[in-house]
């Protein structure tokens, strides 16, 4: 017997997997060795690597500015951080450079203890990311709780905007975020004009620049906004303000190396972990940021991703929105002059990791920046269509050719234009993306502490507190249990939402024992948690007021009894299951609790979740409810198979459990109010069609004629039916129903009977054949030649079965007009037919066009029924031209349905 709903198996065959050899891994697992030790580089990836460079030159040099560190420090860690973390790098699309989120706190370093012990410190996290990388501790670190990796990020970019406006005004920074939002007021007294308008110039190009419309906007955006920002502002300050800052690049010569470190262990050694957290986080949360960017640029995104993942994807780790926006340009040549790898080979973190504790020590041994990987630079890579890691070592190459060859461009570039792009950048690092998931997931008060604790207190004292914070709401999000009781027909409902933990014993013993002794009363337990000290004072008040006489029931929130087993309690076979999947049924006989005073027979109470106080040998179900199918591992013996009058029995047992209290009320009305079914469904008794089911249907919906091969015998005397003739009338005069559907299927065996062998004309008709002459009149209008084929819009059917079957609809519904009943109410304009095909396998349904159902069309064409359409008007079926083109002209088959042998000898002209 086939099943109405095929059941789902999770297990998938070995034979299906990919293997190693084949490339395809898991998310963040090590990529597969690149054949052939050749460094190759494509087309895409040296317009990507420009376009980045173009990018990373002007960010370099703001972020040194921002740390008051040397200039060339900057761009010496864009070098080292484009060669070699893009060499060896796990994220081969990720772009590393000078650290915007180290941006305070290398800014402090360089404040307390020098720019020397600064780049001693920039090895030590080095030498520390290598050792985790090595322990394999990447994945650890995205473990932290995003509200506080993005609050973190949130309150850097917050000092970073406030230190780089004094920048922007012609100032100085103050040490602290706070310092600089109190000196602000007596910066805004001592302004000078010049500084100013060429920071809100650089501002406003980088706002229009992505924003340009036409065919000049496409060419443009091509260039970084970054970029064109900052030349604008030069150009302009050139002529309007020749005076103004300037880079100063000192001589190679003089530049400043590290040293052995001077300062306190422990000042030293929190700096070095500071930096070494913040620069790990920064570089994961952007590798991740760059897988979705490469799944999405592939095409490997599924169409359910959410506004906010799509926002996410380019600002995980410096929230910079508008700038990696700005900076998606294509390069020089359009990006997808280069389609990517179809293949995205996802992240290895922990080989990620160890390249930039490479990076940063080099960095530091050269006198760099701490390095980390950037959202920015690496969207702008790859949205400007790289497709390898040689445009992030090409554009570290061109940095180091700048840097030697461009020396006298650079120092053309004003200082307030450079702090006014890091501004930008530190004000993008606030995402409302971020704040929009935490907030949904409410996890705002811990987002909010934690950017708190990052501008007023620093770095690393803002993730304690973050973590602080995240600790406290969990907490009370355990401790917090609403427990209500209201009063139903006599008895007491006790609601309790949340954990059930030692925290919330008080107040519920205390409302407990308010109850009356011996009264009747149920407790819905609404949570997943319940403690040892919480079961024992529930148990505790559950037998003392079984023992004077009271009924307890517990329940959960769906409102089964948790004492029962969990196929009754969870529903786990639903009505619409087949018998020989009702595996809840199958199992050895258990004998419940016949006392609801017990909250359950199961494990140690002690064990967790609510739900394992079900009885111990329960269904296993999966994290929806829904029924697990058992293992291979599941024994015949296990789980006996029942006969059929045993499934019977447990499906009528099930219902009584299960549905019938669902029920119950609606069928009461229905047995006082009578039947009023507003639609007769004549249709096969296959038992693979469920009407209900397929129609979406409930208890007086439907007046339901079955028969085999859901025929409809014509109204004569000779070859009549009285039971199907009488159902008809008995629904149109009586109950007045409003529309009639003939319903056919697909592989109906009463279709293919009568394409098959006929029976010996000299032996006498089986019961079986003297109905199937009422289909005759079907098999002979599919052979004629003065009917259209009835067909499914856009495809022929597949076999001479299906057409049977289609055709076989069409006419019954002329059998259907000729009753006198139905011909009176058509006239009337009271009653409307309707044909059905529904397709088992492909659980589709099909509706025959109007037209064709009301005997008026030329052609027979059923229409698939998709699931937005909801409000399927006469108007839609008005009109058989209603068909797109292709499905007008779409040619008949060369050989007739109803000649098996396919020879052609039935050919139809139409009419």
């Amino acid at each position: 017997m086939s099943a109405c709903v095929p059941t789902r198996h999770d297990h998938t065959s070995r034979s299906s997997r990919p293997s190693r050899a084949s490339g395809i891994k898991r998310p963040h697992s090590p990529p597969p060795p690149q054949r052939g030790g050749r460094f190759r580089i494509a087309g895409a990836d040296l317009s990507a690597s420009i376009t980045v460079f173009l990018l990373a030159v002007p960010m370099s040099l703001g972020l040194a500015v921002a740390m008051d560190a040397p200039l060339e420090a900057g761009l010496i860690a864009a070098a080292i951080g484009g060669i070699v973390a893009g060499l060896l790098g796990g994220t081969p699309l990720q772009v590393s450079g000078p650290s915007a989120g180290l941006t305070v706190v290398t800014a402090e370093l360089i404040q307390n203890y020098g720019w020397r012990t600064t780049c001693a410190v920039t090895i030590g996290a080095g030498l520390l990311q290598i050792l985790l990388g090595s322990l394999r501790a990447a994945r650890s670190a995205l473990a932290v709780s995003p509200a506080i990796v993005h609050g973190t990020l949130a309150g850097i970019g917050v000092a970073i905007a406030l230190a780089q406006l004094h920048i922007v005004l012609g100032g100085s920074p103050q040490s602290s975020a706070v310092a600089n939002a109190l000196a602000l007021p007596d910066q805004l007294g001592r302004v000078s004009p010049a500084a100013p308008l060429i920071g809100m110039l650089t501002i406003t190009v980088l706002i229009l620049w992505p924003r340009l419309p036409g065919r000049i906007g496409r060419v443009a955006r091509r260039i970084p906004a970054a970029l064109a920002a900052v030349v604008t502002a030069t150009a302009v300050a050139a002529i309007a303000a020749p005076g103004i800052a300037r880079v100063d690049l000192p001589s190679w010569r003089s530049h400043a190396l590290p040293e052995m470190p001077h300062g306190p262990v422990l000042a030293l050694a929190t700096a070095v972990f500071t930096v070494m957290l913040v620069a790990s986080l920064e570089s994961l949360l952007a590798a991740v940021a760059v897988d979705k960017l490469s799944a999405e640029r592939a095409g490997e995104q599924p169409a359910t991703r959410s506004k906010d993942d799509l926002t996410s994807a380019s600002t995980s780790a410096s929230g910079s929105d508008s700038v990696s926006d700005s900076d998606s340009a294509s390069g020089p040549g359009p990006a997808s002059s280069s389609p990517p790898d179809p293949l995205v080979r996802r992240s290895d973190l922990d080989r990620e990791l160890r390249a930039q504790g490479i990076a940063n020590t080099l960095s530091g041994l050269a006198g760099g920046l701490a390095v980390s990987g950037g959202a920015v630079r690496s969207s702008a890579n790859v949205r400007a269509g790289a497709t390898g890691r040689a445009s992030t070592v090409l554009h570290g190459v061109w940095v180091v050719l700048a840097a030697g060859l461009l020396v006298t461009v650079l120092e053309r570039i004003p200082l307030a234009a450079l702090g006014a792009l890091v501004m930008m950048v530190g004000i993008q690092m606030v995402s409302f993306a971020h704040i929009r998931n935490v907030h949904k997931h409410r996890e705002f008060l811990v987002y909010g502490a934690t950017i708190t604790g990052v501008i007023l207190f620093g770095v690393l004292k803002g993730v304690v507190i973050g973590i602080a914070a995240a600790v406290a709401v969990s907490l009370h999000r355990l401790a917090r249990t609403g427990i209500t009781v209201t009063e139903q027909d006599g008895r007491h409902l006790v609601v309790v939402r949340g954990q059930l933990t030692f925290l919330a014993v008080p107040r519920l013993s205390r409302t407990l024992g308010q109850l009356p002794p011996g009264g009747d009363a149920v407790v819905e337990l609404d949570g997943f948690f319940m403690d040892h000290a919480a079961y024992e004072a529930i148990q505790d008040w559950s037998t003392a007021q079984t023992a004077h006489g009271g009924r307890v029931v517990f329940t959960g929130r769906s409102g089964g009894r948790i004492a029962e087993p969990a196929s009754a309690a969870h529903s786990c076979c639903h009505p619409w299951t087949p018998w020989r999947n009702h595996h809840c049924h199958d199992r050895p006989e258990q004998t419940p609790e016949t006392h609801h005073g017990r909250l359950g027979a199961g494990p140690d109470p002690s064990s967790g979740s609510i739900e394992d106080r079900a009885l111990e040998n329960d269904t296993p179900h999966d994290a929806t409810g829904a029924h697990s199918t058992p293992g291979p591992t599941s024994s015949p013996a296990a789980t006996p198979r029942r006969t059929g009058g045993n499934h019977l029995v447990s499906g009528l047992s099930s219902f009584q459990r299960n549905t019938a209290p669902l029920v119950r009320e609606e069928l009461a009305r229905l047995a006082r109010e009578g039947q009023r079914p507003s639609h007769l469904f004549i249709t096969c008794a296959d038992s693979r069609l469920v009407t209900s089911m397929i129609t979406a249907s409930g208890p007086g919906d439907l007046f339901t004629v079955r028969n085999v091969g859901n025929l409809v015998p014509p109204p004569d005397t000779e070859s009549g039916d009285d039971s199907v003739g009488a159902a008809i009338e008995y629904a149109v005069d009586v109950l007045k129903v409003e529309s009639i559907t003939v319903c056919g299927h697909s592989g109906c065996g009463a279709m293919q009977a009568l394409l098959g062998t006929r029976p010996d004309p000299d032996t006498a008709p089986t019961s079986l054949w003297r109905w199937l002459r009422h289909g005759l009149p079907s098999l002979k209008r599919m052979a004629s030649r003065h009917h259209a084929w009835a067909r499914i819009s856009g495809r022929l059917p597949t076999d001479a079965v299906e057409q049977l079957c289609l055709t076989n609809v069409v006419q019954q519904l002329d059998h259907l007009r000729a009753h006198e009943s139905v011909a009176r109410r058509l006239a009337e304009g009271t009653l409307q037919l309707h044909g059905m095909y529904f397709h088992v396998g492909e659980a589709q349904a099909y509706l025959l066009t109007e037209g064709a159902s009301a005997g008026l069309a030329l052609e027979e064409v059923f229409d698939r029924v998709g699931p937005g359409d909801t409000h399927a008007s006469s108007d839609y079926y008005a009109s058989t031209d209603s068909r797109s083109p292709s499905d007008a002209c779409t040619p008949g088959p060369t050989a007739a349905p109803g000649d098996p042998s396919g020879s052609g000898e039935l050919e139809r002209t139409g009419v």
